[in-house]
């Protein structure tokens, strides 16, 4: 089962919200994909919540492109930051990216973000969003979201 991410926003806001916040923290994240082979590629890559999605933006021909052209799952680590602090904890999503050809879509998209033309243009559909912290200086904390479920939080010390 999939969502967009109005759907995970609707459903989980207090998380939804702190997922955008430390995807918002910084501009690069990591993309990991498959290749070919199946093995896995990691490339890095800036993201856009809009319009109740999660859009994914990559240059024409890029190899992370070809490869959710071939195969559309994905997973999103959230760039940590510098050292060991991550305010807000580890953020991952993982899904499936449907790209995204519609004239008017990818125009509505390029008003708003402006980005370098050509390019690819993803939209998510989300199967799991995954957020791992912290908690008391104790205790690591590990919240996992899919699509018509309530949010699973697991705590071990």
């Amino acid at each position: 089962m999939t969502a967009n991410w109005a759907v995970f926003v609707a459903a989980e806001p207090e998380l939804a919200a702190i997922v955008e916040e430390r995807f918002g923290a910084f501009t690069h994240h990591i993309l990991a994909t498959l290749r070919k082979d199946g093995s896995p590629r990691t490339s890095g890559l800036e993201v856009r919540f809009l319009d109740g999605e999660l859009w994914l933006g990559m240059m024409p021909d890029s190899l992370k492109a070809l490869d959710l052209r071939r195969d559309p799952r994905f997973a999103l680590q959230a760039n940590p930051g510098a050292g060991t602090e991550m305010g807000g904890g580890d953020v991952r999503v993982g899904g499936r990216a449907v790209e995204v050809t519609d004239a008017g879509v990818k125009g509505a998209y390029s008003k708003e973000v402006e980005p370098p033309e050509p390019f690819h243009l993803f939209r998510t559909e989300v199967t799991e969003v995954v957020r791992t912290f912290v908690e008391d200086e104790t205790y690591l904390v590990t919240q996992v979201w899919h699509p018509g479920e309530p949010v699973r939080t697991l705590k071990r010390t």
